[in-house]
């Protein structure tokens, strides 16, 4: 039995949506009429996360379960088509960074939780998600990285993770010409990833490599993660299926043009949390 049932407001899943790209991204969608989703592990995180974009309860539902586990996306679309009655879009943001280790010193267990995150889990909830996301002629919006096409020594996982979930936007879209399938590079972001890298990243790569992030902080060459979040925001919601398949980038023209559009230019409301 649904709860909060609009044919004409867009839901959208968000995971990976208690904390920066994710609630940003979650920031955008609520400025519109859209209902949100948000999914992450941590239950209290998402709910301080929902109290501060909407006091409204049937815009907004929590459900807390980890990408990684087919179980918890299966039972986080059912609980969006009880709330909502339909799922119009799926933001496929949670991710991991570590393990920070070469291929030949690294954590076997830890490598392959990397992979069950970052690429099984935008499995996970596409598979739950697809007969949805048919009847809808729905969207579904990968995030992955720069580090699919690009050698990050340290972060082998990461790096083959991504390039493997763009092949998976290749191949969904392909398999499912109704749904508009796209992965997307949200460039460099200020968020808890950049974070980990300054700190272990000089005792995982090369010293060149680590100067790199580090100098990226220090010099604000950082986006705010409002910046890639109203990109993907805009994506969520209006797609275009020509785009199905592709690889794009958050700063794409296109892509901002129309979010600006849509909502104006970024201030410095837009960029706080």
């Amino acid at each position: 039995m649904t709860n909060h049932v609009d044919p004409h407001r867009p839901v959208v899943i968000i995971t990976g949506a208690s904390r920066g790209l994710g609630a940003a991204i979650a920031k955008w969608l609520v400025q519109t009429d859209a209902a949100v989703v948000l999914m992450a592990r941590s239950q209290k995180m998402l709910e301080q996360t929902a109290a501060a974009l909407s006091n409204d309860p049937n815009r907004i539902l929590v459900v807390a379960g980890d990408v990684a586990n087919y179980y918890h996306c299966a039972r986080c679309v059912k609980k969006t088509i009880d709330q909502f009655g339909q799922v119009d879009a799926l933001v496929n943001n949670a991710g991991t960074l570590t393990p920070l280790h070469p291929i030949a010193t690294a954590d076997p267990a830890l490598w392959n939780r990397n992979i069950q995150v970052n690429l099984g889990g935008p499995f996970n909830l596409t598979h739950a998600a697809l007969g949805e996301l048919h009847k809808q002629k729905g969207r579904i919006i990968n995030v992955s990285s720069g580090a699919a096409q690009t050698v990050i020594q340290g972060a082998g996982a990461y790096c083959v993770a991504k390039a493997g979930l763009n092949h998976l936007t290749r191949i969904t879209a392909a398999e499912n010409p109704a749904v508009t399938v796209i992965a997307i590079r949200p460039g460099v972001v200020d968020t808890q990833m950049q974070a980990i890298l300054r700190r272990e990243g000089p005792q995982a790569m090369p010293a060149d490599q680590a100067a790199y992030y580090r100098n990226l902080h220090d010099n604000s060459q950082l986006e705010p993660p409002a910046v890639p979040g109203r990109s993907i925001a805009w994506l969520a919601l209006y797609a275009p299926p020509a785009l199905s398949g592709q690889f794009v980038n958050y700063d794409d023209d296109v892509i901002t043009n129309a979010a600006t559009e849509k909502w104006g230019p970024i201030t410095q409301e837009s960029n706080r949390p």
